[in-house]
């Protein structure tokens, strides 16, 4: 009995090694697994707090369109500025359609331009891509605020002197911040 013990004992000692082995890499496997869906999960709630960040702002938006004092006119461009360094459009509504200097213009994107020249039944606009145009803007995901500055590049704004640390990612919703009053806060813009 006692032989057979002693013969038996490396083997169940081997037997109790080889089952902590498998259950350690049972364990590994299961950490590396946890690890992945961790990750996943971290990816679905940033991309979630992202999506709801934006619904509230586009509520917001709603809500400035209805704060916004006269109801949005419908206008045609008409013409655009002959000068290639200007970005201008000239619209055909003015003053008899309750058009004034510093509105807003609205397109199906967003924000487009502002009002600069009204009269009675034309009116122009300087676009927020002209170099000579720059309006406060915010980051929809963060909230960050900034000032975005035409460049002359019809497809292109730039927002200079940011710290190096900003929280500004490529694919970023700059919306309207409503800051300095000019335009209603929330309107989408780059």
């Amino acid at each position: 009995g006692s032989v057979a013990a002693i013969v038996m004992a490396p083997i169940e000692a081997w037997g109790d090694l080889s089952r902590a082995f498998q259950s350690r890499s049972a364990l590994q496997d299961e950490i590396l697994q946890l690890r992945q869906e961790n990750l996943v999960l971290k990816g679905q709630a940033q991309r979630l707090s992202s999506a709801l960040a934006e619904v509230a702002r586009y509520r917001t938006l709603l809500n400035s369109v209805r704060d916004v004092e006269a109801e949005p006119v419908a206008a045609r461009i008409t013409a655009l500025s002959p000068d290639a360094a200007r970005h201008s459009i000239i619209l055909d509504k003015g003053t008899s359609d309750g058009l004034r200097e510093g509105q807003p213009v609205l397109s199906a994107e967003g924000l487009m331009g502002q009002l600069v020249r009204v009269g009675e039944r034309s009116s122009s606009a300087i676009l927020i891509t002209d170099g000579a145009h720059a309006l406060p803007v915010q980051v929809n995901r963060s909230g960050l605020r900034a000032v975005a500055e035409g460049t002359g590049d019809i497809n292109r704004l730039v927002i200079k002197h940011l710290p190096s640390a900003t929280d500004i990612r490529v694919g970023d919703l700059l919306v309207s911040s409503g800051l300095a009053g000019r335009f209603p806060h929330g309107y989408p813009v780059a």
